[in-house]
């Protein structure tokens, strides 16, 4: 390992996003050889990084995972009362983190990385990546609110406007809605600025990759062709194999 920024290191770990380990750096809970770690300080490969209390170690080969997150997982591990924890349902044999949260509530496609690099060009907003859900409401859908969906609706409770996207109606109380945005609670959060409410949520696309014929619980490592496609289109052709 050559020479690298701290968080770009942590990243690199699977710990989290580089944007996260700035801030992990920054609460006094990363520590370089003993010592408290500082922003924007390097480490190279006799360093020993700790965070959180667990010595890290930078992955031989990155790992990219489809997985079919249950109603009833959380992806955060900061919720000391949660029942089922993602990355310990998982069961996978590197450490890998999330790339895009589902909420307890909803299910579906979750893409789980140990590739730092690769979480952070998913999670940029700026980046417009799509991702698909099917979402069942409480009533039959009218053609209006649709459009009004579509057209991107102003949440109070968030301070913003959504971006325009796309819906198609596949049911007569379920659409299909195709994001490039990730605001907290956000389909939830529309659905109910038309007066409905969402009775099932099932996330089925992350950019190329789909939740195919998955089953809840399940995860399958992604074909040589998937992570070169995912890859192309974060703009990290190159990376997906191991860094090499």
């Amino acid at each position: 390992m050559e020479e690298m920024r701290l968080n770009k290191y942590l990243a690199s770990c699977g710990l989290c996003s580089r944007r996260d380990a700035d801030k992990l750096i920054e609460a006094g809970k990363v520590f370089v050889n003993g010592v408290k770690a500082q922003p924007g300080m390097k480490v190279g490969p006799e360093d020993v990084v700790e965070a959180q209390g667990k010595r890290l170690y930078a992955p031989d080969e990155k790992a990219v995972l489809a997985y079919y997150k249950p109603v009833g997982v959380v992806c955060t591990e900061r919720d000391a009362h949660a029942e089922r924890i993602l990355t310990k349902e998982i069961g996978y044999g590197k450490r890998v983190t999330y790339a895009g949260r589902l909420d307890k509530d909803s299910e579906g496609l979750i893409l789980l990385t140990n590739d730092g690099d690769l979480i952070d060009a998913m999670m940029r907003g700026k980046n417009g990546h799509e991702k698909e859900y099917v979402v069942k409401s409480d009533k039959p859908w009218k053609d209006a609110a649709i459009a009004a969906m579509q057209d991107g609706v102003y949440l109070e409770e968030l301070g913003q406007t959504t971006r325009p996207c796309k819906i198609e109606k596949i049911g007569d109380k379920t659409i299909k809605m195709t994001l490039t945005q990730g605001l907290n609670r956000q389909i939830r959060r529309m659905c109910e600025s038309q007066g409905y409410r969402v009775r099932g949520l099932k996330r089925t696309r992350v950019i190329n990759i789909c939740l195919g014929n998955l089953k809840p619980g399940e995860y399958r490592e992604l074909t040589e062709n998937e992570r070169e496609e995912l890859y192309r289109i974060c703009g990290l052709l190159g990376g997906q194999n191991g860094g090499k």
